[in-house]
């Protein structure tokens, strides 16, 4: 008994339809496909010079010019600053932004201890207004 017999005058059911990859007997899903042969949910295709899904920001794959970074090193580990001062105002102020803000790890260098015995430094020194707690106005 074949699975044509047992459908009630609707034609084949989908499970009956052949797997092949050619043409199938025209439903609505593959007319209203956009052009590319793309369906909805896979969104635009994004293939370049850089390889499928990478853009120019992250740094895979050739093309265009090359950014160098330099490796950071931290300040303190390079002159053997053991102890960060919050007295010391020069030293510290280096590593505060113009509006008031500490500085991140990633943009300065200075390694993770460093970072947390500098941040201690920074919040004592604004306790006793050595340094502001945001910029001016």
């Amino acid at each position: 008994m074949t699975d044509e017999a047992t459908v009630p005058s609707g034609g084949p059911t989908r499970a009956a339809e052949p797997a092949s990859g050619g043409e199938s007997s025209g439903g609505a899903r593959e007319r209203s496909a956009p052009p590319g042969g793309r369906g909805r949910s896979e969104g635009p295709r994004r293939s370049g010079p850089e390889g499928p899904g990478r853009g120019p920001r992250r740094g895979g794959g050739g093309g265009g010019r090359r950014f160098f970074r330099r490796q950071k090193v931290c300040k303190f580990c390079k002159e053997n600053i053991d102890h960060i001062d919050y007295k010391d105002v020069k030293v510290i102020g280096q590593f505060i932004g113009e509006r008031g803000k500490i500085l991140p790890r990633r943009v300065t260098g200075v390694c993770t201890g460093h970072q947390r015995d500098l941040k201690v430094a920074i919040k004592r020194a604004r306790n006793i207004a050595l340094l502001p707690f945001a910029a001016r106005a």
